[in-house]
């Protein structure tokens, strides 16, 4: 393969960052860009791909892009609810996929989401920031050799202006967005747990806030995994100070690190501090979407997969489960 045949699916704020980011890759063509209507698709070309010749089409129809466009390889950051439709039409036509967190909304679609990966052979990855950093990929080894000795606990926060910042938007209408903080900026540090644990979650006891809202804006979330590890994480879509931070605690040290962006780590083996922990650029995966385009090319593994997807889908399950009955609850079997 010369080049990724590249069509966005979504074209607002946040798929700008990733257009600017693909199209700057020279593995990249971009084909094509669809929305809810022609105007915003080629106002998103204006403002993003002006360069690019030839222009990229622009799209009010999914199906009719994947026909008409062919491409290889796609990149959705849409409203969360369609996600999974939206995925399933683009690995139907052949096409690799790169999806916005979450990856769906429900834990019965990421499992048939998953079985159409598996069944087309093709490449999904998920956009989440901290697994493709080294400093996660340091401490998900350390997790699995046990350098520091067993993990026990875990405890993270994540503080964003969420309620204030996405009033009157889609992420706060549950028919599109699925949920609230949780579900939206606080799915990264869900992941970064779930991805970093690599293990099933077994209970989940959480509290929710919705501020008077139709969303969870506050949430307060004890995870049990089947291992035996605790997990503490507080999620809040109300303070005006954006913030993110977790501590991994073992029974022979600990390590501090940045839940949202994995952009600063801090290790101590039993009480002192390790000054240069031995991480490399070689654990670095360059960003979500450099990973993407380097598995399509055989250069790299997948640093997210469907698994994540699931997981991170049956906890969000168990977690609005649980805010809303007010009992422990647990991911649904299948």
């Amino acid at each position: 393969m010369n080049q990724v045949r590249l069509a966005v699916i979504g074209c607002g704020g946040n798929s700008s960052g990733h257009a600017r980011v693909m199209n700057q890759n020279p593995d990249v063509q971009i084909v094509a860009t669809c929305d809810v209507n022609t105007e915003i698709s080629n106002s998103y070309i204006d403002r993003n791909l002006s360069d690019l010749e030839p222009r990229p089409q622009a799209f009010d129809n999914l199906d009719l892009m994947l026909a008409e466009t062919a491409p290889n390889a796609v990149l959705i950051s849409t409203p969360h609810t369609l996600h999974f439709e939206q995925g399933m039409k683009a690995l139907e036509a052949g096409c690799h996929v790169f999806i916005e967190k979450p990856m769906v909304t429900d834990a019965d679609d990421a499992y048939t989401l998953a079985a159409k990966v598996e069944e087309t052979g093709k490449v999904l990855v998920i956009g989440y920031n901290t697994p493709c950093t080294a400093n996660f990929y340091y401490l998900r080894e350390q997790i699995r050799n046990q350098s520091l000795g067993k993990l026990e606990l875990i405890i993270g926060y994540l503080s964003q202006n969420w309620k204030r910042g996405t009033a009157g938007a889609w992420r706060q209408n549950p028919a599109l967005s699925g949920g609230g903080q949780a579900y939206d900026s606080g799915a990264h540090l869900l992941n970064s747990l779930c991805w970093s644990v690599e293990n099933n979650v077994a209970e989940v006891f959480a509290f929710i806030d919705n501020h008077g809202t139709q969303v969870d804006i506050n949430s307060s979330i004890n995870v049990h995994f089947e291992s035996g590890v605790f997990a503490s994480i507080v999620v809040s879509g109300n303070c005006p100070s954006d913030s993110s931070h977790m501590t991994y605690i073992f029974d022979g040290g600990r390590i501090d690190i940045d839940g949202w962006g994995g952009g600063w780590i801090k290790v101590f083996e039993g009480s002192k501090q390790i000054e240069n922990p031995p991480i490399t650029e070689e654990m670095n995966a360059g960003g979500p979407d450099k990973n993407f385009i380097d598995a399509i090319m055989g250069r790299a593994e997948p640093r997210t997969t469907p698994l994540n997807g699931i997981i991170q889908s049956e906890l969000m399950d168990a977690i609005y489960e649980s805010g809303r009955t007010g009992q422990p609850a647990k991911p649904k079997s299948h």
